[in-house]
């Protein structure tokens, strides 16, 4: 793995000239300092003048391969969607998922995410198209038995099979379990791989509260309980968890996810698209001191995963609900974006300072956007879109260079041959 030298590059509002070496951050000094700077190797140099270095966005919720899947449950209510997409889905192989994968790491390069939280099937060939990449993933076993003891067994029997693979992984990719949410996993299934990440330190990435009939069928399955109370019954609360949504919260939930430190992940445009529900309490979350992360879910209910655009969204939205301009404030919602994420998959990224992961997306600001003397992370979020994102280094390595991407043409070309399986 090369040097990168970036020289000049405006970071926290100063020029600074910024080395990065064996995948970190190695020096952060004024710009012009680096001309004295001993530098051996191969070591690769880019004039940054008049453009900003920011983290690269850690997306908390995907399900990569639904971009081969966009648009095929329009203006449906959740549950039609979701029988609608469980169909296409029956008709998937890690092949289409490689491709579909392929084709999210693409957009996410373009919009300057460098690590996504993915749940999703054939986790092995999504996978392997994030390293070919060069962003990191974090996936696993997924599971969903559908209250079949059968099923269970046999999902049991390959997330074992599926762990001892994946432990032999030699890259910078994170391997967790997860379980779709508890309408989809039985009660004994649900202790099962919450018990099977324990023992081996792993994160459990799930849906939790995202829509009001989930809260109401929980209660009447379980005695009154609340999916948030539910699963405290359950032992699955703890500081590993990442639950997508959380949407639907009362204060004793809200009490219950700070208190075993889960971290929550808001998903503004697939919950407003698909009706889910739009009064995400972000502001009560954070005094009570949850971790809370972004995500953009998947394709097929936010229909793309620009993370500029899911941050926009959620700060407005909190802005107009709450009928307060100062909801969400802007150090705040960038950090949701990038240090939380780093966070809850417990990897030392989602900043730029000396040693740590490069992560690293640089904005051109020669443009429109970026003209007003306002501050610099509002004209990048509330003006800008995701075409302003120059080039990104991810894992200390360029992924995209002045907007090309290696190899985007072939991975257009097999995308379109994949979607003739699910026509």
């Amino acid at each position: 793995m090369g040097a990168i030298f970036l020289r000049n590059i405006t970071l926290d509002g100063k020029p600074r000239d910024i080395f990065i070496d064996g995948g970190l951050v190695r020096k952060i000094e004024p710009a012009g300092c680096g001309a004295s700077w001993e530098l051996s190797g191969d070591v690769e140099f880019m004039d940054c003048s008049g453009k900003v270095a920011v983290p690269g966005f850690v997306n908390m919720h995907t399900h990569a391969a639904m971009t081969l899947l966009r648009g095929v449950g329009e203006d449906m209510l959740f549950p039609e969607w979701l029988s609608t997409i469980w169909k296409y889905e029956e008709k998937m192989d890690a092949e289409f998922i490689y491709w579909g994968t392929k084709v999210a790491c693409l957009e996410m390069i373009r919009t300057g995410t460098t690590t996504f939280n993915d749940q999703y099937w054939e986790f092995p060939a999504a996978h392997q198209a994030a390293v070919e990449m060069g962003i990191r993933p974090a996936l696993g076993y997924d599971v969903m038995d559908r209250f079949d003891p059968a099923e269970s067994e046999r999902q049991k029997e390959q997330c074992l099979r599926r762990y001892e693979e994946a432990s032999q992984w030699k890259d910078n990719s994170i391997y967790q379990v997860a379980f779709h949410a508890i309408y989809t996993v039985s009660e004994p299934m649900i202790r099962w791989i919450s018990e099977f990440a324990a023992e081996r330190n792993l994160t459990l990435h799930i849906h939790l509260c995202e829509t009001l009939k989930e809260v109401e069928d929980c209660k009447k399955a379980h005695g009154g309980l609340s999916p948030v109370e539910y699963l405290a019954e359950l032992g699955v609360l703890n500081e590993r968890l990442l639950a997508a949504h959380t949407l639907w919260l009362s204060e004793h939930d809200i009490e219950l996810l700070a208190r075993h430190g889960v971290n929550c992940i808001h998903n503004i445009n697939s919950n407003t698209k698909l009706s889910s529900g739009y009064r995400f309490l972000y502001n009560e979350l954070r005094d009570a001191g949850v971790n809370v992360c972004i995500g953009t879910d998947g394709c097929a209910s936010s229909n793309n995963l620009d993370m500029l655009e899911a941050m926009k969204t959620s700060a407005i939205f909190q802005k107009a609900w709450r009928n307060d301009p100062s909801a969400l404030p802007l150090p705040e919602l960038m950090d949701m974006a990038t240090v939380n994420g780093a966070r809850a998959l417990r990897f030392d990224g989602g900043r730029i300072a000396e040693g740590c992961i490069a992560d690293i997306s640089i904005i051109e600001t020669d443009n429109t956007f970026f003209l007003s003397p306002g501050p610099f992370l509002a004209n990048l979020i509330y003006s800008a879109h995701s075409d302003c994102i120059d080039s990104v280094i991810a894992n200390g390595r360029f992924v995209m260079r002045h907007r090309e991407i290696e190899g985007e043409r072939e991975i257009l070309h097999e995308a379109r041959r994949m979607l003739s399986k699910i026509a």
